[in-house]
């Protein structure tokens, strides 16, 4: 059962990311950044999309390939770059949003493999399945849900993906837990996310704007790397990759894991 507190941090998740679908604007942007720092942003903020130095996190080629609409720059990496997509694979995009990292995944897996995103937005998900829709195609499935609660069967995924969503979950290990669960034996994580450089101050973490922004809600790699353990996961891998933007005290960060055979 989920607490009033978790309902709070849900309901302004949501609320947030429904108004930038409707508007089209990205939350890890120099804006939003600005809003998590309670003062305004430098010259020397991230942009949609980017990294701290202002480099792309994805190629001309993957960025031109995907729907139109569907790169709203709310990324804080490219799982894609570390997730080694196969032909007939079935992936798992948590926090699908507009569907970029989803027709990105669709296009490695190819006609034989399938992508099934995930988010709790209503208008995300209708942005999603126009996306899907007006570029044909086919083994994309988006679906309505959230990602501690999955609508995916025990067993049915070979790639977790997720980007810059993770951070924003009130019940992070439960998170986990549910990604193990929907792995087969084998199956492998690959997530960009928001990681806290240190424990965040309490008026940080439990402010809802700076939680809804893709800061408040960062926890240490070792928090992370403990919660995946306990999920069961193993050969668990956070590193850290870039500051984020001119927020303080927290940083990009890549995550791998394995649910291996005989893995509770």
């Amino acid at each position: 059962m989920t607490s009033p507190a978790q309902d709070e941090i849900r309901n302004a998740v949501r609320a947030r990311y429904g108004e930038i679908a409707r508007t089209e604007g990205g939350c890890c942007s120099t804006d939003c950044c600005a809003t998590a720092q309670e003062g305004p942003a430098s010259s020397s903020s991230s942009q949609e999309g980017e990294d701290s130095s202002g480099a792309s996190y994805y190629t001309d080629q993957e960025k031109s390939s995907a729907p139109e609409g569907s790169n709203l720059g709310l990324g804080c990496g490219n799982p894609l770059a570390i997730a080694s997509l196969r032909s007939d694979e079935t992936v798992l995009d948590l926090g699908s949003g507009a569907g970029f990292d989803c027709f990105l995944a669709a296009r490695a897996v190819g006609p034989g493999g399938r992508v099934i995103g995930v988010d709790m937005t209503p208008e995300m998900i209708a942005k999603a399945r126009r996306n899907a829709t007006h570029a044909g195609v086919s083994n994309v499935e988006i679906r309505l849900g959230e990602i501690e609660h999955l609508p995916v069967g025990d067993e049915s995924i070979d790639v977790v993906l997720s980007n810059c969503v993770i951070n924003l979950s009130p019940e992070k290990s439960a998170v986990f837990r549910e990604a193990h669960r929907v792995l087969r034996s084998g199956g492998r994580i690959a997530i960009s996310d928001i990681v806290a450089n240190a424990p965040l101050p309490a008026h940080v973490a439990g402010d809802l704007d700076q939680v809804a922004g893709c800061i408040g809600g960062a926890v240490t790699p070792g928090e992370i790397e403990a919660m995946l353990a306990d999920a069961g996961f193993r050969d668990i891998r956070v590193t850290v990759v870039s500051a984020f933007g001119t927020a303080p005290g927290v940083s990009s960060a890549s995550i791998e894991a394995v649910k291996l055979d005989g893995s509770i």
